[in-house]
């Protein structure tokens, strides 16, 4: 059987909410490594995570959900690696639903789907969020490899040989990872297995779709020419040479 380890990224989380959604983690799914990224925590956020069961590691300063998500799976031996948002908006039966096809060795990376026609939502985005996510993910479909209705649900788990693969093609620091993971995924030609899930939006978010959606589309661009590059595309290995290149996630986390 292969061992799993699971990876919480967190930044003010609601710390009861968060504990609760730990402890169905670990009891659902009895993980061998149950750690949270954690940036510019306290130590009552700390002892109260730890006190659930998992290890923590509390960054001084915002990273963004990317660099914690890369610095969770570079912290983890296991032979899956997964992350779920800290709302706990993915139920623990969710998430083992996506770890399945992974750890039975049918795909490199599972995807969470919260569009997929099967998947179960309980409460609703508001129109322009749903609108925006539809319209990203339309176009996602058409500059990538990858075909999905969801890239960016935050359930997705991955093969360690597959994150080894990604790992030094990963870029962005923020939410738009999921995305790039995704992207370099496809452009490895990893097996990618989407997965419906239960979802339950969780309110309060304070991200701003316009302003979302820019860096979205910005990060999406970035996606596909990374992948174009893993191609060996003339075009884009042109377009790359006039370019100063940032150091990869892993990079700067050393």
């Amino acid at each position: 059987m292969r061992s799993v380890g699971i990876v919480v990224p967190a930044y003010d989380p609601d710390v009861e909410v968060l504990v609760a959604y730990l402890d169905s983690l670990r009891e659902s799914l009895q993980p061998e490594r149950l750690h949270v990224e954690l940036d510019a925590g306290d130590a009552a956020t700390v002892a109260a995570i730890r006190d659930a069961g998992a290890t923590v590691n509390d960054a001084a300063e915002r990273r963004g959900k990317g660099a914690a998500v890369t610095a969770g799976f570079e912290e983890l031996a296991t032979d899956v690696l997964a992350f779920v948002d800290a709302d706990g908006a993915t139920p623990a039966a969710s998430l083992a639903k996506v770890l399945a096809p992974v750890e039975d060795g049918d795909a490199d990376l599972a995807v969470g789907s919260r569009r997929h026609p099967d998947a179960d939502v309980a409460g609703h985005q508001t129109f322009a969020r749903r609108f925006l996510g539809d319209g990203f993910a339309w176009l996602a479909r058409r500059l990538l490899d990858v075909d999905l209705y969801d890239y960016q649900c935050g359930a997705k788990a991955v093969t360690s040989e597959g994150w080894e693969r990604v790992r030094d093609h990963l870029y962005e620091p923020g939410f738009a990872w999921d995305v790039e993971l995704v992207a370099m995924a496809g452009a490895l030609d990893l097996r990618v297995r989407e997965v419906p899930i239960e979802w339950e939006d969780q309110p309060g978010s304070t991200v701003s779709p316009v302003e979302t959606s820019v860096a979205l589309f910005r990060a999406l661009l970035a996606s596909r020419h990374r992948s174009k590059l893993l191609r060996n595309s003339q075009l884009h290995e042109a377009i790359a040479a006039r370019r100063d290149e940032q150091a990869a996630l892993v990079e700067r986390n050393r």
